[in-house]
């Protein structure tokens, strides 16, 4: 399995997200994650923290959903332009999804 990751990877490393480039970044980014099963990270708001008292599940779920989020993000803004990284730094992954799809799907088509 890791050399499925190491290869598919290669698809979004190849050419960092410069905006006009978006809809075939997006397409490689799904499919890479589609591959890594984290593809809900862009898809779904992130969740709100189930507190202490929560059951353990519901924390396990919450700190996965967490963990890949971060994973996800970080991916993102190693293949993007210097200064898409700067715009997007400090944006949940969701909501940098929803703000590259909004400024570029658009553009690119």
């Amino acid at each position: 399995m890791a050399n499925n990751t190491i290869s598919l990877r290669s698809l979004i490393e190849k050419e960092k997200l410069n905006g006009i480039n978006f809809l075939d970044w997006f397409r490689n980014m799904r499919i890479v994650l589609k591959q890594e099963r984290k593809e809900y990270v862009i898809e779904e708001v992130v969740p709100n923290d189930p507190g202490a008292n929560a059951p353990r599940a519901d924390k396990d779920k919450f700190k996965k959903h967490m963990d890949d989020m971060l994973d996800v993000g970080c991916l993102m803004l190693a293949t993007m332009t210097h200064e898409l990284q700067k715009q997007h730094e400090d944006t949940v992954t969701y909501e940098m999804i929803q703000n590259l799809k909004e400024i570029y799907e658009g553009k690119a088509r």
